[in-house]
C-alpha cells in the first residue's frame, strides 16, 4: 500500500472512530412540561364558551394541538371524539387547540368530522408556553391535579395514549 493510501485510510479510521459516534450519539429525549404543572389556558372555544385548565381540575385532560392541514391530526380527532364519549363520565375531557391562522377552515373541518369536544384557536405564544409546537399533532395528558404526565409528539400509536389515559382515570 502506498504512503498516501495508508494516510487516507488512517484518516478515515480516525474519522469513523472519533467523529461519527459524536454525530450519531443518542441525545437525551427532552420532555418539556412532563411531571410539571401544565401552563394555564384561558381561551374561548369556537362556540364562545370559556375554556380554562383550572376549571377542568378533577378531570384527566387530553390537550391536543392540531391543524386542518395535518393529516395525522385528522386521523386522531375522531378517535379522541370516541374517547370523549366513552370516558367522559369517568372524568375525562379532550380539549383541542387549533394552530391554524383562521377559524373558517377549522369550523368547516369540525362540521365534517362531527367533533364532540371543545376547540379553541391557538397561537405562537400559547405554543411556546407548551415547550414550542414544532410539529403536529402534539398532545399532553394532564392529570386530575393539573400536572402534565405525558407528551406525545407527531404520529403516535393511539393505543399507547389510551393505555396511559385509562391508567390515569383509575388514579384519584
Amino acid at each position: 500500500m502506498c504512503g498516501r493510501c495508508a494516510a487516507l485510510l488512517l484518516a478515515g479510521l480516525v474519522f469513523a472512530i472519533l467523529v461519527v459516534p459524536i454525530c450519531f450519539a443518542a441525545a437525551p429525549v427532552e420532555r418539556p412540561l412532563v411531571n410539571k404543572p401544565a401552563p394555564e389556558i384561558a381561551r374561548a372555544d369556537l362556540n364562545g364558551a370559556r375554556i380554562t385548565l383550572k376549571s377542568l381540575r378533577g378531570k384527566v385532560v387530553l390537550l391536543n394541538f392540531w391543524a386542518t392541514w395535518c393529516a395525522p391530526c385528522q386521523i386522531e380527532m375522531p378517535v379522541f371524539s370516541r374517547w370523549q364519549q366513552q370516558y367522559g363520565a369517568e372524568g375525562f375531557q379532550v380539549v383541542g387547540i387549533s394552530m391554524d391562522d383562521d377559524a373558517a377552515p377549522v369550523r368547516k373541518l369540525l362540521a365534517k368530522l362531527k367533533i364532540n369536544y371543545p376547540i379553541a384557536m391557538g397561537d405562537a405564544q400559547l405554543g411556546e408556553r407548551y415547550g414550542g409546537v414544532m410539529g403536529l399533532p402534539l398532545s399532553f395528558l394532564i392529570d386530575r391535579h393539573g400536572v402534565a404526565r405525558a407528551r406525545f409528539q407527531g404520529e403516535t400509536e393511539l393505543s399507547t395514549i389510551e393505555a396511559q389515559l385509562k391508567q390515569m382515570l383509575l388514579s384519584r
